[in-house]
């Protein structure tokens, strides 16, 4: 019995995490169980926790690993995984004393994507 080989050709795999939006609308509609209004509610204490949190962060408190923590968590929640890793990198640098201020940029960078998709979103 003779083996047959075939060339197949390289293709990128998909992202884990898509790249059309700053909020996975698919994953933010499954964690909201489809209700729109709970989806409007979660959604505006997001963007709330959002600004309020990198309020705090700009100060570098004592407790900015923790909070780092809690706003990616609350983003993984909706579906707002640029800020997730963000915040991720962030809370990992803190943790390990070695944070600088461009990763807290970059975290404002992520939440004012997310915030401008949010804010679309509850106009619609």
């Amino acid at each position: 019995m003779s083996l047959q080989l075939e060339w197949v050709a390289w293709m990128p795999s998909p992202p884990l995490v898509p790249e059309s939006g700053a909020i996975d609308e698919v994953h933010l509609e499954r964690m909201t169980l489809g209700d729109k209004s709970l989806e409007r509610e979660v959604l505006t204490l997001f963007s709330a926790q959002t600004e309020r949190l990198l309020g705090i962060l700009a100060n570098w408190p004592a407790d900015a690993a923790a909070l780092a923590h809690t706003l990616k968590g609350s983003a993984r929640a909706i579906g707002a995984f640029a800020v997730a890793d963000a915040a991720a990198e962030l809370e990992d640098a803190l943790r390990r004393g070695n944070a600088g201020p461009e990763l807290l940029a970059a975290l404002g960078t992520a939440v004012d994507h997310a915030r401008i998709t949010i804010d679309d979103r509850l106009e619609r």
